[in-house]
């Protein structure tokens, strides 16, 4: 697809992606990833299935990291306590709402992550558009664009809206 023209003051977002899409998931403020761990995603067709290839991927306390340095050993034999993370809840995709032969629904989430979306789509790659908190002052403030293949040429199809502050 050709570049998405950028759009001010609007969040975007997708809940199905074309296979071949990559992602990856970036560690929050205060958490770093795990070294050695990659944190690109990809859809992918497997067996006439559209799903998410992952890697092993985690983000760790920044806090946790700096106590793991060395230190004095005392002679105590007393195990330390180890603190598990349940793992955060899935969002339950529709099945219905899109074929899984082409198309992954939403990846996973990872605590303290976000999944950035690539600046490389697919056709058929459906983006969600929406004006951030403030700057909804004309309607509409959301709208959807497609990436089309029309008369032979790829396009996004136009979005019909505009965000701003009316400054």
């Amino acid at each position: 697809c050709p570049a998405l023209p950028r759009m001010k003051f609007a969040d975007v977002t997708a809940e199905t992606y074309p296979v071949g899409t990559r992602l990856h998931y970036e560690c929050d403020n205060g958490y770093r990833r795990r070294g050695g761990q990659k944190p690109g995603i990809q859809c992918r067709s497997t067996q006439q299935v559209a799903s998410w290839v992952y890697r092993e991927f985690e983000c760790i306390d920044d806090k946790i990291l700096l106590s793991m340095a060395p230190m004095v050993k005392l002679n105590v034999t007393q195990k330390p306590e180890r603190k598990t993370e349940s793992p955060a809840p899935q969002k339950q995709e529709n099945l219905s709402d899109f074929d899984q032969k082409d198309f992954c629904g939403p990846p996973k989430t990872i605590p303290h992550a976000s999944l950035i979306l690539s600046k490389r789509y697919y056709v058929g790659q459906v983006l969600h558009f929406k004006c951030q908190s403030g700057y909804d002052k004309q309607f509409p403030t959301s709208g959807n664009r497609t990436c089309k293949k029309v008369n032979g040429k790829i396009i996004w199809t136009p979005l019909d809206m505009r965000c701003t502050n009316d400054s």
